[in-house]
Formats: structure tokens, sequence, C-alpha cells
């Protein structure tokens, strides 16, 4: 499966872990930033890069990261057609696919050591959307999206 990454200077070192971990499993992970840890870099530029493969479907999922995961959790879901689910245990990320149809994991690199985020990814990655009541409130979701895009016109 292929997975756009990115995160900020804060969370550099687990992103590069992530992306390892991902790649070891067989996964296609396209790192999209940032590059090393010096601080200067802005967490949205590098969200929206993610959300943007994402959308084009260039990738499948998302996982984005910053310090605590709030700055790209707030940043990706200003973009229409992403639904990233902030998840710091994997019984969320397992809920965030199988209920909210997530597209994007957000992990705190300050928060989570890699451990536990390698098995928030694995619940994200290895969990399906189950539609039913669930479909009809991302449907919802997407019904408001494209309010805010008519009003915005």
């Amino acid at each position: 499966m292929r997975i756009a990454i990115s995160s900020d200077h804060a969370s550099f070192e687990l992103k590069e872990h992530i992306k390892k971990y991902m790649s070891s499993l067989g996964h296609d992970v396209s790192d999209m930033g940032t590059d090393n840890a010096e601080t200067g870099v802005d967490y949205p530029d590098f969200a929206l890069k993610v959300c943007d493969a994402v959308n084009d479907g260039e990738a499948r999922f998302g996982v984005l990261l910053c310090g605590t995961g709030l700055g790209m959790s707030i940043s990706a879901n200003k973009v229409n057609g992403i639904r990233a689910a902030l998840c710091y245990m994997p019984e969320c990320a397992k809920l965030a696919r199988g209920h909210n149809d997530a597209n994007v994991l957000v992990l705190g690199g300050r928060i989570m050591g890699p451990q536990l985020a390698e098995w928030t990814v694995d619940a994200f990655l290895n969990s399906e959307f189950e539609g039913g009541r669930h479909a009809r409130r991302v449907d919802k979701i997407g019904e408001i999206e494209k309010k805010q895009l008519k009003d915005f016109d």
C-alpha cells in the first residue's frame, strides 16, 4: 500500500522510525518532509503535501506527525476530502478507520514512543471502514464540506 508521511521538526525522529517500520511491512512510503530536526518549519505546509497526495490518489493513506499532533490534525482537517484522526492509542486508530473512514492518521512525537506509534499505525492500516450507520455520518461530513465550498463561492 502506498502511504504518504510527513512531520515537522519536533517529530522528525519518530517519522523516520515509522517510515522505516511501514517500509519493513512492505508498504511503499512516500516521505514528504521535513528532512531534519532543525526548528523553523511550518507544519501546515507538510500537512498539505500529504493531504494533496491522498486526495490526488497518489497515496491510499497519510500519516502526519508533529509535537502533539494537534497542529497537523487541525491543518489536515481544513482540506476537503480529508478525515484526519489524531490517535494516541491503537483503539482510537481502529475506531477512526472503522467508524469515521479516516484517511490520515496523526501522531504526536512528543506524546508517544516508537512502540506505541507502531501499534497505532498497525491498528489504523489493518482496519476497514465498517460502513452501515457510520457511512451516513461520514456522508454528512461530506455535505458540510460541500456547503462550505458553496458558501465560499
